[in-house]
């Protein structure tokens, strides 16, 4: 089966994979992709599997990337998914490959990508990238890793910014960074905001809109990251039901 790339020609008329199917995140689905024409313009690569699935890989130069990140002349990966009935057929390293050989194309010095040090929602199988050759030069609280393959020696070794190292930000209640990144994000906001009023909890949604505004954030996963009075929690996009859950065991 082929693989077929998202260009800003075809976005509209194609499927984008993340929420195949879900109508309740219809508009999260138009807010990613006017976020990755955006992006295109400024050098992100996607890639999918030519069939209706859940099957693709997204990536940008690393100085183009909303991450807190020091990667220079490194590609960076923003999302690596392979799910369902094609698991286990090569697909992730298919994909891998079209990433690296596009970073080679370029002249850059390795791949980056952001793991975690057990598997979790939303983040890469850590084991896939270290079989593939990735090394963990970098490490974020609480569990974040910074996953690597780097082939020119020469090259500077990639890490986080400084400023996500303490896993804090200001403020007292909720307080959600995000971005237009994932259709998930945007769709499940409003409920979890009812959820906090309901338990006399402030809530604050902060929208990440520029890139320079996600490389000064204070977590690593810009996409979706939860700080509750001003510790980061989770990066995990949670049911109404889950969230409840962690508010009342928090008191």
């Amino acid at each position: 089966m082929t693989y077929l790339q998202i260009t800003k020609e075809n976005i509209d008329q194609e499927h984008i994979c993340c929420a195949l199917g879900a109508k309740q995140y219809e508009q999260g689905v138009r807010d990613k992709k006017q976020w990755l024409s955006e992006r295109m313009e400024e050098g992100l690569v996607f890639y999918r599997l030519n069939d209706r699935a859940k099957v693709f890989i997204e990536y940008l130069p690393a100085e183009k990337a909303w991450i807190p990140l020091n990667a220079p002349n490194y590609m960076y990966i923003n999302c690596l998914w392979v799910s369902g009935r094609h698991k286990d057929k090569g697909h992730s390293k298919q994909l891998l490959d079209k990433c690296k050989a596009d970073a080679q194309a370029l002249g850059m010095d390795g791949i980056v990508h952001i793991v975690s040090k057990k598997k979790m929602p939303y983040l890469s199988d850590k084991r896939f990238f270290e079989h593939m050759g990735f090394q963990i030069t970098d490490e974020a609280a609480p569990y974040f890793e910074l996953a690597v393959l780097q082939w020119n020696e020469e090259g500077k070794t990639p890490s986080f910014a400084h400023s996500v190292k303490s896993a804090s930000a200001p403020g007292d209640g909720i307080c959600i960074y995000y971005t237009q990144q994932c259709p998930f994000a945007v769709g499940v906001l409003e409920d979890l905001r009812s959820v906090a009023v309901e338990r006399g909890i402030p809530f604050k949604a902060h929208l990440l809109t520029t890139r320079e505004e996600a490389q000064a954030a204070p977590s690593v996963w810009t996409t979706f990251s939860l700080f509750l009075d001003g510790t980061f929690i989770t990066h995990e996009i949670m049911s109404p039901a889950k969230f409840a859950k962690l508010l009342d065991s928090s008191k």
